[in-house]
Order: C-alpha cells, then structure tokens, then sequence
C-alpha cells in the first residue's frame, strides 16, 4: 500500500454522523477485571527480561474500541491476565467511539483506541488526537502500510472486502463486482450504507480511486437492478444468511468466514478486478491518563498471543510473520485495487453525498 496522509473533511463529517448515532443509539461500556496468575508483562524496553528485572505495572486501562465484539473480549482478558491491570472498555461502532470522544474532548478518559477504518484513525492523528509509540515491540513486523511512519497507528488486524453469496440460493457465484449488474442477480443483493459504515466507504472510494468518474457507472448500473443499501455490515448480511437476499455487495470478509464456521449456509469470494484491505488501527491517545499501561496494550495487540486471537477471529493478523486462519484466504492471495488513502479520504464527503443520491 502507498504511504497515506490525510485531511480534515472526513473526520468532520464522521464526527456529524457519529454524534447523531451517538445520540439516536446511546451506547454501552463493560469493565472486567483479573489479577489471578498474572505473569510479568512484555515491556517495549525489555520485551525479553526474566520476570526479576521487570516492573509489574499497577492500575488500569481504558480502551475504547470498534470491535469485533467477541475478539474485543478476548484480548481484554488475555491482557489482564498478562498483566494484572484492570480493563476498562466501552464497544461500540466507529461513529460511535469517535462521537465518545468527541464528547470527552474537555475531559479525557480513554487511553486506547481501536477504529474499524484506516481512514478514521489517519484523521484522528491529523486532527492531533493521539500520540507516537516509537518503541512499540513487533510494530517492524506488521505489513507495508499497516503502521505510519510516526508510529501513532498500529494495524493489528485487517479485513477484507469481498462478494458473500447464500450457498443455497447461489450455485455460481458471481467473480467480480460488475456481474451483479447482471439481470440474474435482479432484487437480490445488498450493500452496506457507506454513511454508516467506514469498509463500505473504503470499497466505493477505492474504487472511484482506481476507476475514475467512468467508476460511477458501476454504481449507477447497481441501483437499476435492484441493489439495496442495508445498514452496517452485519444488517446487509443477516438478510443473506436468513435467505431473504442472495448477495451483499462489499461485505467485510471476517463476517463471512466466522458466519460459515458456524454453519451458516454462507461463503465469500474475491472479485478478480481487485479490492481493498482495510487495517483496523490501534492509537495511544494524546492525552491518554495512563500512558504506561496504553503502551502495554499496544505491545500486546502486537504479541504472539493477541495475534493468535485476531486470526481465530478470521480476521487478518497484522504481523507478516503470523499468518490468517488457514480456512480462510491469506493477504498475499488477495488481489488489490489501485488505492491511495491519501486521495480516498480527501474525497470521501464527496463520494458518500454523490453515492447517497445514487441509492435514494
């Protein structure tokens, strides 16, 4: 991937959505705890020493994070266990964690957060809302892209977008994004709402950035056949899963690979023109109240064992040396678009107004 940078505007329009989801939703927090057991903690400047020369840290954390809800969970009480801190965590969506700390801005709680889009998390380093971790342990093992250059943005896992098709409804699924203009595929595909969901925005901008205004056409075509804009991720696929459509278009690909190990009569393919990864950032806070211990989650999400997790969760792992779950497509299989953060972000309110008035 190409180095990005980013402006201001799609930060602010997140924040205007964020805050009326935020208000329209509300949101829930969990706090867990565990001091049984606690081994000595992998510290960025003696990630080797034996337990005699390393402190054991005492307090908390607080991490706001976009999920998955099931993995969010699991590195919670794998780090407190590593540790013996107390974890204090809220989950919710993206808009949701930025309207939070939108809302905090005079009087700031979290330490840590963790966003669902590249993107988002490159606008909260140009707004000035995290800071560098230059020591971070394994961080020069994570994939080309998937840390900046400051060190504020750690890509700890990834997914992929993908066509998820009904198994039962569909016998040949369609190769690329273009076959669902096709008159088969007539009423009976979703897409997720790119003002909702910040993978979808991803695909359409990456796509836009590849194909230029002659991309629209896509789009155009997609809205003619019946193509439906559904919520967030999981309300464009519950209906694919349920039967009630046969497609969702630009899916996250982890929801379909966790979907089909459950049974689900569910499966995922990789469109032959390209698409986009999108890594899920991890960023310690500017005004983080304890540091220490952020910069102790950080080098967790990066560990061997946090890792292990984000590939249970079918997710992509971000270390090069730790690869994804093996029944599910690896990064190096996964054939990219031609993106650049940098131009998808400078007209992503843009996109999103122009995309909106295509499926009203």
């Amino acid at each position: 991937m190409k180095k990005q940078a980013l402006m201001r505007g799609k930060w602010a329009s997140l924040l205007m959505i964020a805050m009326l989801t935020l208000s329209a939703c509300g949101g829930q927090a969990s706090t867990q705890s565990s001091n049984q057991g606690a081994p000595e903690p992998a510290s960025a400047q003696s990630a080797e020493a034996p337990p005699s020369e390393t402190k054991k840290p005492s307090g908390k954390v607080v991490v706001y994070t976009a999920g998955p809800a099931g993995l969010a969970d699991k590195i919670l009480e794998g780090f407190q266990a590593k540790t013996g801190l107390t974890v204090e965590q809220f989950q919710g969506t993206t808009g949701k964690v930025l309207a939070r700390l939108e809302a905090e801005k005079s009087n700031p709680v979290a330490d840590i957060v963790v966003l669902a889009s590249w993107p988002s998390g490159m606008s909260m380093k140009q707004e000035g809302w995290t800071q560098a971790y230059t020591e971070a342990v394994h961080a020069d093992r994570l994939y080309d892209g998937w840390v900046d250059e400051d060190r504020h943005l750690f890509g700890y896992s990834a997914s992929a977008l993908g066509i998820t098709y009904n198994t039962k409804l569909v016998d040949n699924p369609p190769s690329d994004w273009s076959d669902l203009t096709d008159a088969q595929w007539t009423g009976a595909v979703n897409i997720p709402d790119p003002s909702l969901s910040g993978s979808a925005l991803d695909f359409v901008s990456g796509y836009l950035n590849q194909y230029g205004e002659s991309g629209w056409s896509l789009f155009d075509a997609l809205k003619q056949n019946g193509v439906t804009m559904a919520g967030a991720n999981q309300e464009a696929l519950d209906p694919v899963v349920t039967g009630a459509k046969s497609v969702v278009m630009a899916g996250v690909d982890y929801m379909a690979y966790s979907a089909k190990a459950k049974g689900e009569p569910v499966d995922i393919v990789y469109p032959a023109s390209g698409t986009v990864i999108n890594p899920r950032p991890a960023m310690i806070l500017k005004d983080a109240p304890n540091l220490d211990n952020a910069k102790l989650f950080i080098d967790y999400l990066l560990s061997d064992e946090a890792q292990a997790l984000v590939a249970n969760a079918y997710l992509l792992p971000g270390r090069t040396d730790v690869p994804a779950k093996e029944d599910r497509t690896q990064v190096e299989e996964i054939k990219l678009l031609q993106y650049d953060w940098n131009w998808m972000s400078e007209n992503g309110d843009d996109i999103t107004t122009q995309f909106m008035n295509v499926f009203k």
